[in-house]
């Protein structure tokens, strides 16, 4: 089973609940995620993750749990990443992962409904996210 970090990256206003969401420009609008590397603990991974397809720091992180029920054969591992500030409302970051893209981030409500172009892996994980928090 793949071991996938994916980092909750809360906005630091708190209201309302906001945490970053980017659009990649092949695959449609996603949360940040990735793999987690033979001995790494998730929250490391998260905030490495975070940093690599965002741009954002993470001053801390804390571990909120874990889902194999959002995408086939994989271990979904979320944790609560405390941000550095300031933070801009959009941006974008180039992200070396496959030859390179440009994600242009956005933050996205938690309590609002999802936005449409979220493919179902990551509207299941936002959903995991809200009840989580």
């Amino acid at each position: 089973m793949r071991e996938v970090a994916c980092p909750v990256a809360l906005h630091l206003d708190g209201v309302p609940r906001r945490i970053a969401a980017f659009e990649h420009p092949q695959a449609g609008l996603q949360l940040v995620k990735g793999g987690i590397e033979q001995g790494e603990r998730p929250e490391r991974a998260a905030a490495r993750e975070l940093f690599e397809e965002g741009g954002l720091e993470t001053r801390a992180a804390i571990y909120l749990g874990e889902s194999t029920e959002i995408d086939t054969g994989a271990r979904w591992q979320f944790s609560l990443c405390r941000l550095a500030g300031p933070l801009r409302e959009r941006w974008q970051h180039h992200c070396a992962d496959d030859g390179g893209h440009l994600f242009r981030f956005f933050w996205l409500e938690l309590d609002a409904p999802l936005p449409e172009g979220f493919a179902p892996p990551f509207r299941r994980a936002a959903l995991w996210i809200r009840r989580a928090l």
